[in-house]
């Protein structure tokens, strides 16, 4: 390498010996005698200055090499072709806006959602009873509607069942929102639970968010609620979080971000004990496209199966919805690509799985290319087995 300090003869300059130093002008200034450190000083700036672009360097390749590794496993999770009889067990859901027990909706509302459903696979509809206060109550106003919804849905569904979906935001991520670790706001939840019972709903659906993985408070709160469920002879479903998709996904992304998102598979085999349906939201995965949403479908369509026991009721979550923002693109995040990538899932690990199905969310933003998805690739194939 040539020297930065003068000519190089491999260059094709002049080789000659620089001429004899001349002797020192006294006029001319003495020279500054702290000139050699300030270059010592600016030599180790820049290689500190190296030192950290190295260090960037290599730690996004640390986070970036495995991420791209998981991006083509999951490409190659999608390729493939689902086993026989991987459809409907007529065991499916719907998450319906609030609107169904406002006030707002009328009965020829209530005919034209029985038509929308009747031959499809749905058989718990999950109505937004809530939001819970803060508090863990739920006034009896804010769904005065429910009883008259509930006997439309019997008479034009029979078979049908109605749960009160119940939720909140959690105080786990901000000072605001509801705290599972208070005991008298676990109590007021219970209670609220028992009044939806009673207006009639034939189970209690809740989604609490962000629920992070491991949270002991939210297992006691399950087991409390199951128990009033099981005295009323209802159901007790839950919204769940998605599942590492890499071991211990939710530490690392959550030192990175304040943020967990995912929940352990054991904490997911968890919940999925304490309840009778446990329902993924495997949508928001953050997918750019829909090879790489329906092959992260099938992983956790397939990590969901292997935690979940035989008596609890597994559901892989639809995107019925079109949103364009982080974590969320609407040309990825399609019904088709989901319903590939749950029957691919299925038929890996539990293609015989009965209580199994898909959840629709959300109503209110579906649209009908959607509802034609899930019926052509879900509804339509099934086999008499399932009927």
């Amino acid at each position: 390498m040539a020297s930065s300090f003068g000519p190089h003869p491999e260059r094709g300059t002049d080789p000659s010996p620089d001429p004899a130093p001349k002797a020192p002008d006294p006029r001319e200034p003495a020279p500054d005698a702290a000139a050699p450190d300030a270059a010592g000083a600016g030599h180790r700036s820049r290689r500190r200055r190296r030192r950290v672009r190295r260090g960037v360097v290599a730690l996004v390749l640390l986070l970036l090499v495995p991420l791209l590794g998981a991006e083509a496993a999951l490409r190659v999770n999608y390729s493939g072709d689902p086993a026989d009889g991987t459809y409907t067990r007529g065991r499916d859901a719907l998450w319906l806006g609030h609107a169904w027990v406002d006030g707002r909706k009328t009965d020829a509302d209530a005919t034209a959602l029985a038509e929308r459903l009747r031959g499809t696979g749905i058989r718990d509809l999950y109505v937004h009873t809530g939001p819970l206060e803060h508090d863990g109550t739920l006034p009896r106003s804010v769904y005065p509607k429910a009883g008259w919804f509930i006997a439309a849905v019997h008479r034009a569904l029979p078979g049908v069942r109605v749960q009160a979906w119940l939720g909140d935001v959690l105080a786990s991520e901000s000072p605001d929102g509801l705290r599972l670790e208070r005991t008298r706001t676990r109590a007021a939840v219970v209670a609220s639970t028992r009044d939806v019972l009673a207006a009639g709903y034939e189970g209690a659906h809740f989604d609490l968010e962000p629920l992070h993985s491991g949270d002991r408070n939210y297992l006691g709160l399950l087991d409390d609620l199951r128990a009033v469920t099981r005295a009323h002879g209802a159901l007790l479903s839950v919204a769940s979080h998605q599942i590492d998709p890499l071991p211990a996904f939710h530490s690392v992304w959550g030192s990175l971000t304040d943020h967990p998102k995912w929940w352990s598979q054991a904490y997911f085999g968890e919940v999925a004990r304490r309840v009778d349906q446990i329902a993924v939201m495997s949508y928001d995965t953050m997918q750019p496209l829909q090879s790489l949403y329906g092959g992260y479908v099938a992983q956790q369509t397939s990590l969901a199966l292997e935690v979940t026991p035989p008596g609890t009721q597994l559901l892989m979550g639809l995107p019925f919805y079109h949103e364009n923002r982080f974590g969320h693109r609407a040309r990825a995040e399609t019904v088709p690509a989901a319903v590939r990538g749950v029957r691919l899932g299925l038929s890996r690990t539990d293609a015989g799985r009965a209580r199994f199905g898909v959840a629709l969310y959300v109503d209110f933003a579906a649209t009908e290319a959607d509802w034609t998805a899930y019926r052509e690739d879900w509804v339509h194939r099934r086999q008499d087995r399932w009927s």
